[in-house]
């Protein structure tokens, strides 16, 4: 077994999910070979470091880090191969990673990554949504009033939105996402890779339904279908808005007002409106 140490530089390595064979040929070697290995909880990374056969030292690095231990970890970097992982997935990705990259970055230290498993695309690959433009937005936030105005910002996005979320509060959030998104398709999937993997897909609103009394264990990711594509009133349905609009507004007027009430271009209303005047 080789036990040579890597080049001196950080190293982010993606780490099962679940499924301790999802470890690729090269995360393995890469923790076997690097000379300290920071870890989100070092109980979880244990498990891992025994499974890839690494005697790699231990360090944690996670949300309660401060910046002090963060800059004495950056200072190794220049010496040793440092491995970043975090208790399941890919490094980064909901987690204070970044900050790590983004300093060993700004003193010149070289920074590599070793891809691999991720909650976020194995939950898209699962949820039967498109996934040509996805936005991941993490955990919504515990308080109702935080998490209503978090989606309604998302409301506008068209693309397939992803979000992470515990079994304690998701019926409260698929519930939110519900009232504010209206009846989009959406899939929760957990336990992903797991013995107890489990997909569930419809509605938002049948989702909340569903799991409304309901608190699943595991990592829980929800994925939510992009709004529907807008449909253009016909000339039909305009002409009949503009008649009606006409009885009390000026062309103008009543161009603007069903333009905005029927999602029309405006100059296509304000034409009809004028050769409907007349």
């Amino acid at each position: 077994m080789d036990r040579h140490p890597l080049p001196p530089g950080l190293y982010v390595v993606a780490t099962p999910i679940g499924n301790l064979g999802d470890l690729s040929p090269r995360a393995a070697e890469t923790l076997r070979r690097a000379e300290l290995v920071l870890a989100e909880d070092k109980r979880v990374t244990a498990k891992l470091l025994a499974h890839a056969g690494s005697k790699a030292r231990m360090a944690n690095y996670n949300d309660h880090t401060s910046e002090s231990e963060r800059e004495k970890f950056v200072a190794l970097l220049a010496s040793e191969a440092v491995a970043l992982v975090s208790d399941a997935g890919t490094p980064l990705i909901s987690d204070p990673g970044y900050k790590l990259v983004r300093a060993a970055r700004a003193v010149g230290h070289s920074v590599f990554t070793i891809p691999g498993p991720s909650a976020v695309i194995a939950g898209l690959t699962l949820a039967g949504q498109p996934t040509d433009r996805f936005l991941f937005a993490g955990f919504l936030p515990s308080k109702a009033k935080a998490r209503a105005d978090a989606i309604a910002e998302l409301a506008s996005i068209r693309a397939t939105l992803v979000f992470y979320e515990s079994g304690p509060r998701l019926g409260e959030a698929l519930a939110a996402l519900a009232d504010t998104l209206g009846n989009r398709e959406a899939a929760v999937v957990r336990e992903i890779t797991k013995l107890h993997e489990e997909s569930v897909t419809g509605s938002l609103a049948e989702l909340a339904q569903h799991y409304s009394a309901l608190q699943p264990k595991g990592e829980i990711v929800i994925v939510v279908g992009p709004p529907a594509e807008d449909v253009e009133a016909s000339d039909d349905d305009l002409s009949a808005a503009l008649d009606e609009a006409l009885k009390t507004l000026s062309p103008s007027r009543a161009a603007a007002e069903v333009a905005t009430r029927l999602n029309v271009p405006r100059k296509r209303a304000y034409a009809m409106a004028l050769d409907r005047s007349k």
